[in-house]
């Protein structure tokens, strides 16, 4: 083999290629919308609770989304979707505001979250199959409150099969230990958000901090 043209056929190749994660088939992939609602002339944040029917997180606090289908042509449209079927609004009452950085959980979760403002009428005609409540936050309440943060650890375990014959001979055959990753909690009324949407969260105020952090009116 000729190492020049083995070199200049690749560089050819991957110019201006653009970069994908290759194992996305290892998550589940899924889409939400953050929502930001005008309440009383006051922005707020929308939630869902779950409907208790879900085999999924019943009973959980989420944002408006789920799981990205085979006939979404983007995450963004798997986003829209799900929070037109869950909310029972119009996709013109959804104005995107644009995309947050993608979320990848340790549970195994691809996530793509957008930032939208949601114009529809209030109360919502929430699908009750999947929502069984729908609440808001002010986003004032949100930039001042500090989340509480908890601790969960990750582990592997070869499962049948595993070829322990490929593997040095003190390579462990149960349970190992893998990484720490935080756990955030944001508390409002009775109401507790936490785990990937308490991450989502986070992340969609820290930006809002970041780039409306002069602004008084806020």
């Amino acid at each position: 083999m000729d190492a020049d043209k083995i070199k200049n056929r690749l560089a050819a190749a991957l110019h201006g290629r653009i970069a994908k994660i290759a194992n996305a088939d290892d998550y589940l992939q899924a889409a939400v919308t953050v929502p930001l609602v005008d309440i009383a002339g006051q922005p707020s944040v929308l939630f869902e609770v779950r409907s208790g029917k879900l085999q999924w997180q019943p009973g959980e606090i989420c944002f408006p989304g789920g799981r990205i289908e085979a006939d979404d042509i983007s995450p963004l449209h798997a986003a829209v979707r799900e929070t037109v079927e869950e909310l029972g609004v119009q996709p013109e009452n959804i104005e995107v505001l644009g995309p947050l950085d993608i979320m990848v959980s340790a549970i195994g979760v691809m996530l793509y979250p957008f930032a939208v403002q949601l114009t529809a009428q209030w109360p919502l005609a929430h699908n009750a199959d999947e929502v069984a409540e729908v609440f808001t936050v002010p986003l004032e309440f949100l930039l001042n409150t500090k989340p509480q943060v908890a601790a969960m650890e990750t582990a592997t375990k070869p499962l049948t099969g595993f070829p322990f014959d490929l593997m040095p001979p003190d390579y462990p055959q149960g349970y190992r230990r893998r990484a720490k990753y935080p756990v955030l909690f944001y508390q409002y009324k009775h109401y507790v958000i936490w785990g990937l949407t308490a991450r989502i969260l986070d992340d969609f105020l820290n930006l809002c901090r970041e780039r409306l952090g002069g602004d008084k009116e806020i």
